[in-house]
């Protein structure tokens, strides 16, 4: 019997429910361990309190003295909160977080200390940054980094620690972190829709990009999850047989939530409510013990903040609840994946949703301005939007009928369409009385009243309207949000940019009023946009072939996928922005081109130990069972006992094939990744491994799988996926 399977099935059996009390609102605590407003407003001076707001609302610099009260006020809070340690928290290239803890702690001498925390530790820190990807930025022996403040995201108090989130840059002030790019883009996406905001309403100072996430996962009970070594080391299931259930009933999709599962929410929903995360919606997902957890949307900077940390916190409670959570995007074959859609807006500092219309034709045309430039951005840069998703585990899922398929698509629903398919049709140059009065009131004043009933989604869209927002369906899981946001942002202020020069040549040369003007711009921006818009099944067959004679890309892997970002095209978007220099962009490609290749390295090499290790040696002892057994039965019956033990002599073949098979593709695979590891260039190798090693593990999978349902179930050492998905 395997002794570890089935002690974690027994131990799992037996557990209970945590006792999770909830004994204050969820209002009260909400933002308790959060440096906002409020705190600030209590322990800093006004001149620091005012200093920070500025920072955060106009992106003025913190005078360093002004650094030294703000960081007195913030210590003495935290303190007061229980922490005795500080860090600066920020997001580098990894995918996960980084912190270095200090204590406050300060020795004076004679046998006295104090707590000490200045300007200067509040500000900048110096991590070593060579120990991080860089992409070749720096050198080994060129090890310096920097982390500075980021006041735009406030401090707060995990256990006994301040953490400060901070950008994390070279020494010599490129990169190394996804912050620094998407607050260079949230800013010039700012500064772009402000100058076009202008046409519309003379007021608007500020506009914010909104995010609001929807991070899906899924709980496996930690002893079960320990008993597998590519869960533990890869975050996934590298082999395992369909259960026989499996998500065909629907049955888990908004069920009721299980006992344990609930006390695992309430326990990270409270930590979220103190970490001013706004948790609002929570519920089962398609597959079973697949979940998700989502926020009211926020500011963009911000929300990329809480979903890092509601990442590393979901992981910590689950300890408690002895639980393990998967963010991989496919941990489990046969049953779905997880995604975390991206719902992205825009919104002015006077209270305006740029992507909802409005009550006049003057709030609808702007809405169709931001509404059709969004469209535009995407067509245009639809690859580069495919790169920002790209990474091994969501290769898994895009277009696995669950999720959008590798092309990028824009889906806006029936009437929308035809509300464009109007606007197309507009006069070219100055519009007569009647047609202006016609569009107004007939096409750009009902608006509001269609997208009553259109706020429908197609789960097969990749980029689909939904009613106020766009929602990018396609992120993965476990991805930093920032990664897309700063493409999509990006992407939009450049459009948005090109949007104003040619609506203002319009009315300087051709002497038109504005709107007409902007009509005659976005009448030309719906005609070159259509090749995006989709709105049928997008994992048929037939939208491949008119993908591909639209001249869409279908970059079905990372490797093709993130050639994008090093075009010149991309290249010159990033620099003419200010978000990234070339230096950058090529460092960010080589790293992201490199973690690829490694995770596609350690599932060969965990996939090989176990097919050899444990699934062979199994599957040799079940075969010397059946031996044995017609050894009995040849003893027993004589020259008659091939009749009797036929089935037996069968199982035995039917093995040793799967056997043969198993280890001549292992060793297949382990030839083709030493030849993969010679090659030098980084593109060549990736596709490599992607194209030369990774096919292989389909080949081993399956004649493990074979043999998991002819063994003997007492025998099989890996939990399986009827006890992972369905133990509760």
């Amino acid at each position: 019997m395997s002794t570890l399977r089935f002690h974690a099935i027994k131990e799992s059996l037996t557990r209970k429910p945590l006792e999770i009390k909830e004994t204050e609102r969820r209002s009260e605590i909400f933002g308790a361990n959060v440096f906002n407003e409020v705190s600030m407003r209590q322990y800093l001076t006004k001149e620091a309190y005012m200093s920070v707001m500025d920072a955060i609302n106009k992106g003025t610099k913190i005078d360093r003295v002004v650094a030294d009260h703000i960081s007195t006020g913030m210590k003495e809070w935290a303190i007061s909160k229980g922490a005795t340690h500080y860090t600066h928290w920020f997001q580098p290239l990894t995918g996960t977080t980084a912190e270095k803890h200090d204590a406050f702690f300060e020795p004076l001498g004679g046998g006295q200390a104090i707590e000490k925390f200045g300007g200067g530790q509040l500000v900048q820190q110096e991590p070593d940054a060579s120990s991080f990807p860089n992409g070749g930025i720096r050198n080994t022996f060129e090890a310096r980094g920097y982390t500075a403040w980021d006041p735009t995201s406030p401090a707060f108090i995990y256990g006994t620690t301040l953490c400060i989130p901070t950008v994390f840059v070279a020494y010599t002030g490129e990169a190394l972190d996804y912050k620094t790019p998407l607050l260079r883009a949230l800013q010039a996406v700012d500064n772009a829709a402000v100058d076009v905001c202008k046409y519309f309403d003379k007021n608007v100072k500020k506009v914010n990009a909104s995010l609001g996430w929807e991070q899906e996962y899924f709980l496996i009970d930690s002893g079960l999850a320990a008993s597998r070594p590519d869960i533990v080391l890869t975050g996934r299931t590298l082999l395992g047989h369909s259960s026989a259930k499996g998500q065909q009933l629907d049955d888990h999709y908004f069920g009721t939530i299980p006992n344990r599962a609930m006390a695992y929410m309430r326990d990270l929903e409270h930590e979220c409510m103190l970490l001013g995360i706004p948790v609002k919606t929570r519920h089962n997902e398609v597959a079973p013990n697949q979940f998700e957890l989502a926020p009211i949307y926020d500011e963009a900077n911000l929300a990329v903040d809480h979903n890092s940390l509601l990442m590393d916190v979901m992981g910590k409670i689950a300890e408690r609840h002895n639980f393990k959570v998967l963010l991989h995007e496919k941990p489990f074959a046969g049953v779905n994946g997880s995604g975390k859609h991206n719902n992205w807006s825009l919104g002015t500092d006077t209270g305006v949703n740029l992507l909802s219309p409005g009550k006049t034709p003057m709030s609808n045309l702007q809405f169709l301005t931001f509404f059709i430039n969004t469209i535009k951005a995407v067509n245009d840069n639809e690859e580069l939007l495919r790169a920002a998703i790209a990474s091994a585990s969501n290769d898994h899922r895009l277009g696995a009928n669950e999720a959008p398929p590798a092309i990028i698509s824009v889906f806006i629903g029936e009437q929308l369409t035809k509300v464009l398919s109007e606007l197309e049709n507009v006069t070219d140059g100055k519009l007569s009385p009647e047609e202006k009065t016609d569009l107004k009131l007939n096409v750009v004043g009902k608006i509001p009243e269609i997208l009553l009933d259109n706020t429908d989604r197609n789960r097969t869209s990749s980029f689909a309207f939904t009613g106020n927002k766009f929602e990018f369906r396609a992120v993965g899981s476990k991805a930093n949000c920032a990664n897309p946001m700063t493409t999509l942002n990006a992407i939009m202020a450049k459009q948005l940019i090109e949007f104003k020069k040619e609506v203002d040549a319009l009315i300087d040369k051709k002497n038109l009023k504005k709107d007409e003007a902007v009509f005659n711009i976005l009448r030309e921006y719906i005609k070159k946009s259509k090749n995006i818009l989709f709105e049928g099944n997008g994992y048929s067959d037939e939208w491949e072939k008119e993908a591909k004679k639209r001249g869409l890309s279908n970059n079905k892997t990372t490797p093709e996928a993130l050639k994008a970002k090093v075009t010149k095209k991309a290249i010159d978007l990033f620099e003419e922005l200010g978000i990234m220099n070339k230096v950058e962009s090529e460092a960010r490609y080589e790293i992201e081109m490199e973690e690829y290749i490694m995770r596609i390295q350690i599932e060969g090499r965990v996939l090989g130990d176990i097919a050899r290790n444990h699934v062979v040696p199994t599957a040799v002892r079940y075969q010397n069972i059946l031996i044995d057994n017609v050894k009995g039965l040849k003893e027993i019956y004589g020259t008659s006992y091939k009749k009797l033990a036929q089935e037996q002599l069968n199982l035995i073949e039917e093995i040793s094939g799967h056997i043969a098979s198993i280890n001549s593709n292992v060793t297949k695979m382990t030839e083709e990744r030493k030849t993969s590891n010679k090659i030098e260039d980084i593109e060549k190798k990736a596709h490599a491994y992607c194209n030369k090693v990774k096919p292989i593990f389909d080949d081993i999978r399956y004649h493990c799988d074979k043999l998991e349902l002819l063994v003997d179930d007492e025998l099989w050492p890996l939990t399986k996926y009827r006890e992972l998905l369905f133990t509760k």
